[in-house]
């Protein structure tokens, strides 16, 4: 292949990784092509793509992209990333999301996909870590809980002591109406 066609595949390369941070590289070898395209059409509807790459030019275009941690210096990390054949599956709104997708498409087909590896913003991370993180929607619902959660502890802690004393003035003042009624002539 001419240098000129492979500057030509990693620009379009490039163009197609543009602003991606969160990815799965799998590997898929056996899969027939009507499967293949009904899984592609599948995820494709959830916003998630495949993508088939050619190793050499991928390592290249992720280093450039500053994702160095996929073409790191580990040598056998990166020959068990890289051997074979590399389909990078991206999308969703998180890893979290991309993953839990990708996750019962990998154990329905386990003899002929394989999970090689996951990136969570620019960082790679164990598959099964990736399924564990929060999804973009679990982690802003928590960020707002941590927020809001001194506030309403010092509401609580006003409140309290508030709902006591208003408790103990009813009490006195059932006691005072029964009082009464106990003092009060019975009408003849």
């Amino acid at each position: 292949m001419s240098k000129v066609i492979k500057q030509m595949q990693m620009d379009a390369l490039k163009r197609d990784f543009n602003g991606v941070r969160d990815m799965v590289l799998l590997n898929i070898v056996g899969l027939d092509a009507i499967t293949e395209n009904q899984l592609r059409l599948g995820l494709r509807k959830k916003g998630i793509r495949l993508q088939l790459v050619k190793n050499s030019l991928a390592r290249r275009v992720f280093r450039d992209m500053g994702l160095s941690v996929l073409a790191d210096t580990d040598a056998k990390a990166e020959k068990k990333r890289w051997t074979g054949a590399t389909t990078v599956a991206w999308g969703g709104n998180s890893i979290a999301e991309l993953s839990k997708e990708l996750e019962p498409i990998v154990k329905k087909h386990e003899k002929k996909m394989k999970v090689k590896t996951a990136v969570a913003d620019g960082q790679e991370v164990p598959f099964a870590t990736a399924l564990k993180m929060p999804t973009k929607a679990e982690a802003l619902g928590r960020v707002v809980m941590l927020a809001l959660a001194p506030a309403s502890r010092v509401a609580a802690q006003i409140i309290g002591p508030a709902s006591q004393v208003c408790g103990q003035i009813k009490g006195i003042k059932d006691s005072k109406k029964d009082e009464a009624t106990a003092e009060a002539p019975p009408a003849a």
